[in-house]
């Protein structure tokens, strides 16, 4: 009996959706700097992703007093993240799928984008998601862009963990992230190296 094995098409992009991009230590960009990024879409059309470790200097407090919302469930607290720099006055929830709202994007199994204010009001109301990421903003990449990013050694890859989303305290998700890589990023140098 022969058996068939399919040989995969080398010339077919790989999407990163559901994936971490894991800022290198040298990274230019100081919008990125230490920074890890949930991508919620990649395909021909470019990539989309949320920052989900750079706290700004507002909370979810601050944006329901904005909407005029009472904060019943009291998770005013809750940090508002950079999400990027592209349409930073407009926000994101990343949560776990459960209730539909009027703009979801379920990004896997385990992770849903969420850019419509009805998930607001209801975490005000308490009927909102037990876990949620709020962020201010999206990291986008032209086409071919971000790819080429990679192959410059910006960033590292690595399947994303719903528990680094939703469990993990903000300052430890960089160095976190990268652990099942097998890498210390505390150890690599920002500088690159001549021999």
């Amino acid at each position: 009996m022969t058996t068939h094995t399919e040989v995969p098409d080398l010339n077919t992009p790989v999407s990163l959706r559901d994936h971490f991009l894991i800022a290198m230590p040298g990274m230019h960009d100081t919008r990125f700097n230490h920074s890890v990024t949930y991508i919620c879409e990649h395909g021909e059309k470019g990539a989309m992703g949320i920052v989900i470790n750079q706290p700004m200097s507002l909370n979810l407090g601050h944006i329901m007093t904005q909407l005029e919302l009472q904060d019943v469930h009291h998770v005013g607290h809750h940090p508002v993240l950079a999400g990027g720099p592209v349409q930073t006055e407009r926000g994101f929830v990343l949560h776990p799928p459960g209730k539909e709202w009027q703009s979801t994007l379920q990004v896997s199994d385990q992770v849903c984008l969420t850019a419509s204010r009805d998930i607001i009001d209801a975490l005000a109301a308490k009927q909102g998601p037990e876990k949620f990421l709020i962020a201010l903003g999206y990291a986008g990449w032209e086409p071919g862009q971000l790819e080429d990013e990679i192959m410059a050694n910006a960033w590292l890859t690595i399947p994303a963990s719903h528990s680094i989303i939703f469990d993990t305290p903000l300052d430890q998700r960089w160095s976190l992230a990268a652990q099942p890589l097998g890498i210390d990023l505390n150890l690599i140098s920002s500088v690159a190296g001549h021999a």
